[in-house]
């Protein structure tokens, strides 16, 4: 181990980030003191409950360019995905607007089996190819609209492998079919600029804890106006969050996750910059020192802090054990329960079943220093090297 290095060393932010100090600062009152709830405003409890939340809303519609009311908290992004892409279908069923959603085969599973789930239900759904970066075809998304197409659900940027999607020519083409977008763009927030009236966005899906925020909360952004979206809603109860998602709030995380958001956007700059940096040292030393090594996902238009790669003769599973306890990375997602099967965004970009089982995912973050990624990347060269030998 480096002297000067502190280990272990965290480089699985794709998975979930570390929440800020003052982010955990900023919550504390709303856990002893300001503990109300914001439906009960007729006290003094409730009303400064209810203030935090419009104060949270406020400043997640000022990071995306929406209206406070089109922010609707959930207690995460699979929640989101699900009222989306359920809702939208269930209220078009219910009034006869249409029978079909799009999709991509690479998208988050929470979107995939959620379009599974209408179609149990009756529906039909298209899933998209991607091409060898995971990157959707604009043109493939306008081909597969159909008359009672109802909504397109196209991920901002890919968990696994980083490939950033053409939101803004996805949404004019949507507008111009008179159909809904939604995107998930939870690995988008803070290294991508979003503006959901630019791109075209009706529906969109975020999450606090991929963002140095708190685990458990999210929203979904739904457009109130040109058009206007009608979902029906997953929760039924009180009539929270203007109908569409009842139960009472969770303060003290809106209150993170709205101060993360905030963070993200006002640091999206240097925090991308910092990140662009580390990424392209390790990149760049990796495919110098180490032969048959292959970049997952699109070399350019991806999010700065991914690394996806494929190490010819090494299977990630050992490369992932022989990092610990040093260094912490993914052999995969971390939204299947744990499992590390063949990728099904792998799959899709390639029929290469050695890659599929190569992979590793590195994801940097803020904090992670020049230090750390250079300890890091030695580690990562000499292992692979080791394990190679062996297995050859």
């Amino acid at each position: 181990m480096s002297p000067d290095v502190a280990t272990p060393i965290y480089l699985d932010h794709h998975a979930t980030t570390p929440v800020d100090e003052d982010i955990v600062d900023g919550m504390k009152p709303y856990f002893t003191e300001n503990y109300g709830n914001p439906a009960s405003e007729d006290h003094i409890y409730g009303a400064n409950a209810k203030k935090a939340v419009n104060e949270a809303r406020e400043r997640i519609s000022e990071a995306v360019n929406s209206r406070p009311e089109e922010i609707i908290f959930t207690s995460g992004a699979t929640e989101s995905d699900n009222l989306a892409i359920k809702g939208a279908a269930e209220y078009a069923a219910k009034h006869d607007k249409g029978n079909h959603v799009i999709t991509a085969v690479t998208e988050h599973e929470a979107v995939l089996e959620a379009c599974e789930a209408v179609e149990e239900k009756g529906f039909d759904a298209t899933y998209l190819p991607v091409d060898e970066h995971g990157q959707v075809d604009p043109s493939d998304v306008e081909d597969a609209i159909r008359d009672d197409t109802v909504l397109i659900s196209i991920m901002a940027a890919n968990n696994e492998i980083g490939t950033t999607a053409p939101l803004q020519e996805i949404g004019e083409i949507a507008k111009e079919h008179e159909v809904f977008f939604h995107t998930d763009a939870v690995q988008a927030i803070g290294y991508l600029p979003i503006d959901v009236e630019e791109m075209g966005i009706d529906l969109m899906s975020i999450s606090g804890h991929k963002i140095y925020g708190p685990k458990g909360v999210g929203a979904l952004y739904v457009r109130r106006r040109n058009p206007k979206v009608k979902l029906e809603p997953l929760l039924h109860g009180g009539g929270h969050e203007r109908g569409w998602r009842s139960g009472t709030l969770n303060v003290p995380s809106i209150v993170g996750f709205a101060k993360a958001v905030e963070m993200a956007d006002k640091n999206m700059e240097e925090r991308t910059s910092h990140v662009d940096e580390l990424t392209s040292y390790m990149w760049e030393r990796l495919n110098e020192e180490l032969d048959d090594i292959v970049l997952n996902g699109h070399p350019e238009e991806r999010i700065p802090n991914n690394l996806n790669i494929s190490f010819t003769g090494v299977e990630n599973k050992a490369l992932v054990k022989n990092l610990q306890p040093d260094i912490a990375v993914s052999a995969g997602s971390a939204c299947t329960t744990g499992q590390v099967e063949a990728s099904h965004v792998l799959q899709a970009i390639t029929d290469n079943e050695d890659r599929w089982h190569n992979a590793i995912r590195f994801g940097l973050g803020k904090d992670n220093t020049r230090e750390e990624i250079e300890y890091a990347t030695d580690e990562v060269i000499k292992i692979v090297n080791r394990l190679r030998n062996i297995t050859f």
